[in-house]
């Protein structure tokens, strides 16, 4: 799933929320990525479209110490997963994901809607210690599940830094998405081979089918 925003573009593909809110930061991100999640309004967006919180949720508290707070969160997730995958230590960060991680989520309920028919709504207003909850639950429950931590990847796309987890037959998947990171390889590889073609020299290397 994918969500535009003016030149801008978050998405939700990874296999998990805490990895989709990685992947809102610059460093988490395709080629190019700034940062997603920049203020008040973007972080109430990306709490709706993540389904977070339901279509219409009036998030009246959000402010900028939300957004702090989300991406402090979201840097101690994206350093304890680099570590999983040999980066160095996080030191602190499972401290700071499980301290979020004992929040209090808010409950979901189902109410009518103006169709009568049931919708998702929730138990009382969120606040941002329970919003935070509920993707710090994601990462606690992805690191202390072996066959989780197992399919953690991180893209092999040209500058593509996203991570996802690989839940394809074989575990072969090398790019975050076929159609984004794995198409642009594509092309870029088609274009190496007619350049080889051009001047002369043997065919590259082919990847085998199936490897995504």
């Amino acid at each position: 799933m994918a969500a535009g925003r003016g030149a801008r573009m978050w998405r939700f593909d990874t296999g998990r929320i805490c990895l989709d809110l990685v992947a809102t930061e610059p460093a988490g991100g395709a080629p190019g990525a700034c940062e997603q999640l920049d203020g008040p309004v973007r972080l109430a967006r990306w709490l709706t479209d993540a389904r977070l919180v339901p279509q219409g949720t009036v998030l009246a508290a959000l402010d900028d110490t939300w957004v702090a707070r989300f991406h402090e969160l979201r840097s101690a997730v994206s350093r304890l997963m680099a570590a999983q995958l040999g980066g160095p230590e996080a030191d602190g960060a499972l401290e700071r994901v499980n301290s979020a991680a004992s929040g209090a989520p808010p409950g979901p309920r189902a109410v009518r809607g103006a169709d009568g028919g049931l919708v998702r709504a929730l138990s009382t207003a969120p606040d941002c210690a329970g919003l935070l909850a509920v993707v710090a639950r994601d990462a606690v429950d992805l690191l202390t599940d072996p066959a989780a931590r197992a399919a953690l990847r991180r893209c092999q796309g040209e500058d593509c830094h996203r991570l996802y987890l690989d839940t394809s037959r074989g575990g072969r998947r090398r790019w975050c998405s076929g159609e984004v990171c794995g198409n642009r390889e594509r092309v870029a590889r088609h274009r190496r081979r007619t350049l080889r073609a051009a001047d002369g020299r043997g065919p590259e290397k082919e990847i085998p089918p199936g490897v995504e």
